[in-house]
């Protein structure tokens, strides 16, 4: 889980583009991002599991 400080530190604008921080908005995770569904590879996880992000499924073979 990210401090209050390491979130409000990710939302300022960045003096280079390139120092954007992207952050899962469930957990506030910077590292796994998918920029695809704004969720770290965890709660992406968690959340395809339960169904909650339509048109994903588990892979089987």
């Amino acid at each position: 889980m990210a401090t209050e400080a390491q979130i409000a530190k990710s939302l300022r604008k960045p003096k280079f583009t390139t120092r954007k921080t992207r952050r899962c908005f469930r957990c506030g995770r910077k590292r796994a991002y998918m920029r695809d569904f704004g969720l770290c590879r965890i709660c992406f996880r968690e959340a395809a599991s339960r169904g909650e992000i339509p048109g994903v499924t588990k892979s089987s073979w």
